[in-house]
């Protein structure tokens, strides 16, 4: 077993017993997010654009889209339009030297520690899971070649696989394979999905590189490329804060990044000292004192996006927006768009924008 999954299993054991006393509560209705003005003071200067535009895939900086989503054209299934392969296999908790498998104790959340509101204490203890990979192989891949590919959390997530199909097609993007991971359920401090997705660390990617691509590459046929250029990772919520951490810590692996209504607050659990604000401190530490990383990133929030007002690390439109000004005050390449009239992971704002997204995180990709 991983060592660091040794100390959590041990951490989880050890909070379960501190809290047994408490009896499970009842998590109160959070009431929905107020829609945040884009023009706030303190947010980064955006372009807004006329209602049902997006940003042109070669343009950094900031953007303002809505308050309507219709599909982009490259989001529907198209006659004539080669459609990849999509091959599914189940990955178990018990075949993983990384990922043993955890679960938070049903009816409990985490709680504030009262000697340190900065730590929580969550019931949760070792479980085992399983969860689905999709393997997208588009028509057009020859059989031996090696090929970038791009790695997804929360699969499998067919809307990627639509706009690849048309991407590909149009020569907008690399030929490429599309790993889709499914998470190891549950959500948030103590669960499976929670430990893969908000721990600041490499874990996940090392997860990835070890357990998953080898898999693939043997059971499809396929060859995947070692180049980081020639490797992307996205996600939304906590998968897109997973897939900056896996650029981020493992840059040796990883280039580029999507992310919907990233995670980029205080989600993390057990707690950590080097990261003690979480996946905030990639916008309050990490990348401001950090020289700048070869990342190229794309990123999207809501107006309505999720907002917990239990401390000040719970804004996910703040959070977004803190990423996109450091991100442009160290020089990145990226692209950040603020969407009216949606809420979380809206599915009516990745339609809309979905090739756009991949189009922009894949320029200056050269074989």
């Amino acid at each position: 077993m991983h060592p660091h999954i040794r100390l959590f299993c041990a951490l989880a054991l050890l909070t379960g017993a501190l809290s047994a006393q408490n009896p499970p509560t009842k998590r109160p209705a959070r009431p929905p997010a107020p829609a945040r003005d884009p023009h706030t003071p303190g947010y980064v200067a955006a372009r807004e654009l006329p209602d049902g535009a997006v940003p042109a895939a070669t343009a950094n900086g900031n953007f303002i889209i809505g308050p309507t989503y219709a599909p982009a054209p490259g989001m529907t299934v198209r006659e004539g339009v080669p459609q990849g392969d999509v091959h599914t296999f189940v990955m178990e908790s018990k075949d993983s030297k990384i990922y043993p498998g955890v679960a938070r104790e049903p009816g409990t959340f985490a709680q504030p520690d009262p000697d340190n509101p900065g730590k929580l204490l969550v019931r949760s203890n070792p479980a085992p899971y399983k969860r689905t990979v999709a393997v997208y192989v588009p028509k057009q891949y020859v059989k031996g070649t090696v090929a970038p590919f791009i790695v997804g959390a929360d699969g499998p997530d067919k809307l990627l696989f639509v706009a690849l199909d048309n991407l590909i097609h149009e020569k907008r993007v690399p030929v490429m394979i599309a790993i889709s991971i499914g998470n190891g359920s549950g959500d948030a401090q103590g669960s499976q999905r929670g430990l893969e997705y908000d721990t600041m660390s490499g874990l996940y990617a090392q997860f990835v590189e070890t357990e998953v691509l080898p898999l693939v590459e043997k059971q499809y046929g396929v060859k995947l490329t070692k180049d980081p250029e020639g490797r992307a990772t996205m996600g939304c919520s906590s998968g897109g804060s997973a897939a900056m951490a896996m650029a981020w810590y493992r840059t040796d692996l990883y280039h580029r990044v999507l992310s919907y209504s990233g995670t980029f607050v205080y989600q993390q659990w057990p707690y950590n000292a080097e990261t003690p604000h979480g996946a905030w401190d990639f916008h309050e530490t990490l990348i401001p004192s950090t020289a700048r990383k070869p990342l190229r990133i794309w990123m999207h929030v809501s107006d309505r996006d999720n907002l917990n007002t239990r401390d000040n690390y719970h804004d996910w439109v703040l959070a977004n927006e803190r990423m996109a000004k450091v991100l442009a005050e160290k020089g990145y390449p990226y692209q950040f768009v603020f969407a009216r009239n949606a809420g979380h992971c809206d599915r009516g704002v990745k339609s809309a924008t979905l090739p756009l997204a991949l189009e922009y995180v894949w320029q200056g990709y050269r074989k």
